[in-house]
């Protein structure tokens, strides 16, 4: 009887995970083109060249090319991949658990939705600024090789700012305790990509303030309202269960105390 149990039980969960994976491989995202935030009309113009403002950011680059070959600089460059499983990984001190797509599959499901729409929405937003990233406006070394389609992506706002904050913003919610770790971690993603020299302090902050956006947005979607209490209760047995290896964390947390620029 236990045996029959067992296996159904089993051939459950297999079903179940089964359809996760079949969602995660066409998943769509959650708001729809009246919901989806208008980044453009949310974010002020990046700041005109010329400008104090516009200086202060030329600046930044030139400043922070020093960092090349640093601990901060390999964090940048840890920082490049965004696909959900890298940001697990990328949140998992601050969290202080593990996670992954096999561990938490309902976080990757919703995750993935997320990223679909927001990568869409930033896309639409740099057309309308069409601002030069730094690198192509003064010379210096970034922190990724470099490509066409890096140089005909515009500067403002930088997807990876938004897309940091975003699973800050989520994870922090969902491990309310932790926020404080979380939050700062998510912070100091998009000051990566200013180390990196990829995009400009004005576009990290435009990025943040978009994810803000795009955050209060999926709350008001029921679909993502339910996949996020599904996501939470497999970080809630994550944080249960701790990190396996924390033995880099604290380096992590050093460098993201301390502001690069």
């Amino acid at each position: 009887m236990r045996s029959a149990i067992a296996l159904a039980a089993a051939a459950a969960l297999s079903l179940a995970c089964a359809a996760i994976a079949q969602e995660q491989a066409r998943p769509s995202g959650y708001l729809d083109a009246q919901t989806l935030p208008r980044a453009a009309d949310i974010l002020p113009p990046p700041p005109a060249e010329g400008t104090p403002r516009d200086a202060a950011d030329r600046a930044v680059f030139q400043a922070t090319r020093a960092l090349e070959g640093s601990p901060r600089w390999a964090l940048a460059q840890n920082d490049v991949p965004t696909a959900p499983a890298a940001m697990m990984e990328n949140f998992a001190c601050a969290l202080g658990a593990d996670l992954s797509p096999q561990t938490a599959p309902r976080l990757n499901l919703l995750m993935s939705k997320v990223g679909l729409q927001l990568g869409a929405q930033v896309a639409a937003v740099k057309d309308v600024f069409k601002r030069p990233r730094p690198y192509l406006r003064d010379a210096g070394a970034i922190c990724v090789d470099r490509s066409r389609e890096l140089d005909e992506s515009p500067d403002y706002p930088s997807g990876h700012a938004t897309w940091g904050f975003v699973n800050a913003l989520i994870l922090a919610e969902m491990a309310p305790e932790r926020s404080a770790e979380i939050l700062a971690r998510g912070r100091a993603f998009g000051e990566s990509r200013v180390v990196c020299g990829v995009h400009s302090p004005s576009a990290v902050e435009a990025g943040r303030t978009n994810a803000a956006a795009l955050v209060a947005a999926l709350h008001a979607s029921p679909d993502f309202r339910a996949d996020f209490e599904a996501a939470r209760a497999e970080v809630v047995a994550a944080r249960a269960r701790g990190l396996a290896d924390a033995g880099a964390c604290a380096a992590e947390a050093e460098l993201v105390a301390k502001a690069p620029y």
